[in-house]
């Protein structure tokens, strides 16, 4: 589906762009697209010289899903000291978080196309369980024990 765009950043910035065809969610449930996507940048990351690469340059991008996936792997790999550094992230309208979709951003552009709130919990349930039984708690919230709720409150809180 983004072969063209990734044929056309290639064209453009004279970069040599790998694509990575993940397993998709609801026949492969979350971490099988995080682990196709790990798999392949740490690959990747291993063979630099082989595809003539300078490792200072190496930046991983996404958009929607695969934004999410971008800054999973970006963060597995910050640690990593056998592996060459990512220089960047590049997340394009990424699915950060689905603990509350009740925050403003939701709110605000519930009803805007081309994902609207409700499709986005479906689509977040879809990755993590494969089935959807619990989307009506999962709008309304009620799918995070409050404990945990105060625990996150920093990172994810209208505030």
């Amino acid at each position: 589906s983004h072969e063209r765009i990734c044929q056309y950043i290639a064209k453009e910035s004279g970069s040599l762009v790998v694509s990575v065809g993940y397993r998709l969610a609801p026949e492969h449930r979350y971490p099988a697209a995080y682990e196709d996507c790990l798999d392949a940048t740490q690959h990747f990351l291993q063979h630099l010289e082989r595809y003539g690469v300078d490792p200072a340059r190496v930046t991983v991008c996404g958009d929607s899903a695969g934004g999410n996936l971008a800054a999973a792997v970006s963060q597995t790999l910050a640690g990593r000291a056998d592996l060459p550094r990512l220089r960047a992230q590049i997340l394009i309208y990424p699915g950060l978080q689905a603990l509350d979709f009740n925050l403003p951003s939701y709110q605000q552009n519930r009803g805007v196309p081309l994902l609207f709130r409700e499709r986005a919990a479906f689509y977040s349930l879809q990755y993590v369980q494969g089935n959807t039984s619990n989307l009506e708690e999962v709008l309304e919230g009620s799918h995070v024990p409050p404990d945990m709720r105060l625990k996150y409150r920093k990172w994810v809180s209208p505030d």
